[in-house]
């Protein structure tokens, strides 16, 4: 079992993030989601750091992201690289619907897009129904099928019990024709309301999916393109009880290594 707090043994570290500024280290992350479909400002997260996390946040008065093509999606999430085409294009990052068109272009960014390795995140999730958290990862999309997705963790508020919790993990392809769908939501008995950490060890051949350094799932294939980080906060239905806000996804720490 991995301890909290301890580096990983045989891989190189090469991003780390602690969040113990005081502000957003802008170097690592881009702290709006998808912008290419909406716009760095509607799609702008919400957050704190304080005592060593991040909170992201979610606040009754914020505005869904993208109403046009998500309704009432709320988001507030941080990424590590953004490419799109040029306006009215559908060239862009994760186009989740046939409609999207790029509507505020980006300059293109490649923060930390690594092409395997292990990540990490040490976090805690929120028992709340309305809500999910995750750490993902995305092809930088700069060709149409380098577009695959690896879920290292996505936990929705609604399936977290006090001594349990189902953990999505595993890939899907989107327009990646040479990835297969192979996601599945893992019980993992731990509660996930306090700090854990989860993991992917991404290589050439196969990725393994950690919890506290105990293996839930291997996927026997591997997108072979660079991948940014997305690390998100979503609130689903309008906010119809401002006393049920803000709605917050605690991180300790975000890391990322190379084979050593």
């Amino acid at each position: 079992m991995e301890l909290a707090g301890e580096r990983a043994s045989g891989w190189e570290l090469e991003f780390e993030d602690a969040f113990v500024s005081e502000d957003l280290d802008r170097g690592r992350w881009l702290p709006s989601y998808l912008p290419q479909w909406s716009s760095r400002q509607q799609a702008a997260a919400r957050y704190t750091l304080t005592d060593g996390l991040l909170r992201l946040r979610i606040d009754a008065d914020q505005p869904p992201w993208c109403p046009e093509f998500d309704g009432e999606v709320r988001v507030s999430s941080l990424q590590t690289g953004v490419f799109a085409g040029p306006l009215g294009s559908r060239i862009g990052q994760h186009r989740f619907t046939p409609a999207a068109v790029v509507r505020e272009e980006q300059e293109p960014q490649q923060l930390w897009t690594p092409r395997y390795g292990r990540i990490e995140v040490r976090m805690s999730a929120p028992a709340d129904p309305d809500v999910m958290v995750a750490l993902w990862m995305i092809g930088y999309e700069d060709a149409p099928d380098r577009s695959a997705e690896i879920c290292v963790c996505e936990i929705f508020g609604s399936e977290v019990h006090p001594d349990r919790a189902l953990v999505g993990m595993g890939v899907h392809p989107f327009g990646d024709p040479r990835i297969l769908d192979d996601f599945e939501k893992v019980e993992v008995p731990v509660d996930v309301r306090t700090l854990h950490t989860y993991a992917v060890e991404w290589r050439a051949e196969r990725i393994d999916f950690f919890v506290d350094g105990a293996r839930y799932k291997i996927v026997e294939q591997s997108p072979d393109y660079k991948m940014q980080l997305m690390l998100s906060l979503y609130a689903f239905g309008a906010a119809a009880d401002p006393g049920r806000y803000p709605k917050e996804f605690l991180v300790d720490h975000v890391r990322g290594y190379r084979l050593d």
